[in-house]
């Protein structure tokens, strides 16, 4: 009787064993389900290369006070006025408006003759000029693509390669050369058609 009641005992603790040892390894609280959780993969932090502007960029309307024509510019740009020229910058971008007078329309020939000459004596490295005539919102104009380079930073010292699109609207006498620019490796051609898009005369 004795064997019998050790054998008893004995059968408990196992079974009691048994039975702690299975709930510790299925629980919710178990190591196995703690380390799934935490091997989830944190979602991506969003980011735009340097230069590239917000897909969700709003625009307003610019239209200098007497002067006929209206262009979109990117909401929340800073802004330098000198004379007939109005400049929106942003970071590395840069939205230059300039108004002139001008006897004729610009046309391709005029701009190779004229205008890239000019801007190889101002534009540091300036190269890989190509003129076209394009169609916008206004109608036919005249585009000029080049690259330079930037300004040297203050704060930095770096340089930066900038790609250029400068546009040339006309009527009656009046020019406004849109002149858009950034990094070369950001992907601007959205915004800058919207801008180039947007002008029309008032």
């Amino acid at each position: 009787m004795a064997r019998v009641r050790i054998y008893g005992v004995i059968g408990l603790v196992l079974v009691a064993a048994v039975t702690s040892g299975c709930s510790g390894s299925t629980g919710p609280g178990s190591g196995t389900a703690s380390r799934s959780t935490s091997g989830q993969a944190a979602p991506p932090t969003e980011s735009n290369p340097p230069g590239d502007i917000p897909d969700n960029q709003a625009y307003v309307g610019f239209r200098p006070a007497g002067r006929g024509f209206l262009v979109k510019v990117p909401e929340g740009w800073s802004r330098a006025e000198k004379g007939n020229t109005t400049i929106f910058t942003d970071k590395l971008n840069q939205v230059r408006v300039d108004e002139v007078r001008a006897p004729a329309a610009p046309t391709t020939a005029s701009v190779t003759r004229d205008v890239v000459p000019k801007l190889r004596r101002e534009v540091s490295r300036f190269g890989e000029a190509n003129v076209t005539l394009v169609s916008r919102h206004a109608g036919k104009v005249v585009r000029l693509e080049y690259r330079g380079d930037s300004a040297t930073d203050p704060v930095t010292g770096k340089v930066v390669r900038d790609a250029f699109e400068r546009y040339a609207f006309y009527r009656r006498g009046h020019e406004v050369d849109i002149t858009l620019s950034g990094p070369v490796n950001a992907d601007n051609v959205d915004p800058w058609r919207v801008i180039s898009d947007s002008f029309t005369w008032q």
